[in-house]
């Protein structure tokens, strides 16, 4: 159903996946903790989710991609319930960042390129799953010694630099968060 302008309704409607007490301003909530300020209560680890297909234009997973049992299933339902070119927002901490091993319901530790799968560039292992995601942004954000000494801004102006970064850096110049954001493929 399409608005005046030639908008629909679910291009305009977010998804505030995993939003604990911080749900994101005008969203639709869900999370599995009725302590939170979820709108919809559900298990984020049985699938499908209670949306309808193309519903959301915007998703938005802030902390809770390392949380789930499965990372592709999750990512195939975000792709289901966005519409097509809508927008999926995730954050998590890099691998390399003591946040990632210190709470023990994290489940994944993940890097920049860990989304690869759903992407044009697959590194030929594209049959992990048909949803398909176009990398709008990845934004890595490092402790800040590293940050005031410019390899923040290497790592997120070149890709080269990023590759090299994850192959050989990070363990020393170490990660803290990603930030990324993928246009649903349909």
């Amino acid at each position: 159903m399409l608005k005046a302008g030639g908008v629909s309704a679910a291009s305009k409607r977010i998804l505030d996946v995993g939003c604990g007490i911080n749900k994101y301003p005008g969203a639709i909530g869900v999370d599995r903790n009725p302590n939170t300020r979820a709108d919809v209560l559900c298990d984020l680890d049985r699938f499908p989710y209670p949306f309808r297909d193309s519903s959301f234009g915007e998703l938005r997973a802030v902390h809770v991609i390392e949380h789930v049992s499965d990372v592709i299933r999750a990512m195939e339902e975000f792709h289901r319930v966005v519409v097509p070119g809508g927008r999926v927002y995730l954050v998590t901490p890099h691998y390399t960042d003591f946040s990632s091993f210190c709470d023990p319901t994290h489940r994944w530790h993940l890097n920049s390129f860990s989304f690869r799968y759903f992407g044009e560039n697959h590194g030929g292992f594209g049959y992990y799953s048909s949803a398909r995601f176009r990398e709008v942004k990845v934004h890595v954000r490092l402790l800040a010694l590293w940050r005031w000494l410019g390899f923040e801004f290497l790592v997120n102006h070149f890709l080269r630099f990023r590759k090299f970064w994850e192959y050989y850096l990070c363990y020393v110049v170490r990660g803290k968060v990603m930030e990324f954001e993928f246009e649903a493929i349909k």
